[in-house]
């Protein structure tokens, strides 16, 4: 069973996390929500989120994902934190897969994971870093190799798809946004 990582920080967007961490247990996915400190986490719209456990706690194990929601600051607290930036170049250096949603990506920019690739982000956030070696795309969702992003909390449900998809492939994926009923 494949592993993810979430972390959240004060502000994080709780409609981006919530919903990666519900379609990602539906795929019986194990995901581990992490904290960047102990104790309840205060989300952008003041909903309290009570984490698995501390960053460095999880940073004990191994995962074949990190994925980080957006908002802000949730996003500056993520960029701020050494121990994030260490990790997401960890992940990508053995080949395995980050992603970000809305404001997050731009993270993973400065982590250095988005260079050469496709990416996309809340609308404004990575074009105003005038990324020369990413190609900001403004789509739902881009997947260039083992890096996933994707827009806003509105396609925060498309960014958990792909994740569904790219770990345990497209029937599982199928078989979660079926029972979803979306359409």
């Amino acid at each position: 069973m494949p592993r993810v990582l979430v972390p959240i920080a004060e502000g994080s967007e709780e409609l981006e996390a919530v919903t990666i961490i519900d379609l990602l247990r539906r795929a019986e996915i194990e995901v581990i929500v992490a904290g960047l400190e102990p104790g309840p986490v205060t989300m952008s719209r003041k909903t309290v989120i009570v984490p698995d456990m501390t960053l460095d706690e999880a940073l004990r194990l191994e995962f074949d994902m990190v994925a980080l929601p957006g908002g802000l600051p949730g996003a500056d607290h993520l960029n701020a934190d050494a121990r994030i930036g260490e990790l997401l170049r960890r992940m990508a250096d053995s080949g395995k897969f980050v992603g970000a949603v809305c404001a997050a990506p731009y993270v993973l920019a400065n982590a250095g994971v988005l260079k050469g690739k496709r990416a996309t982000a809340y609308p404004g956030f990575l074009e105003r870093m005038r990324l020369p070696d990413t190609t900001v795309t403004g789509g739902a969702v881009e997947c260039d190799g083992k890096v996933i992003t994707s827009r806003g909390p509105g396609t925060s449900m498309d960014f958990a798809l792909a994740i569904i998809e790219a770990l345990c492939g497209a029937a599982t994926r199928d078989g979660v946004e079926a029972r979803l009923v979306r359409a």
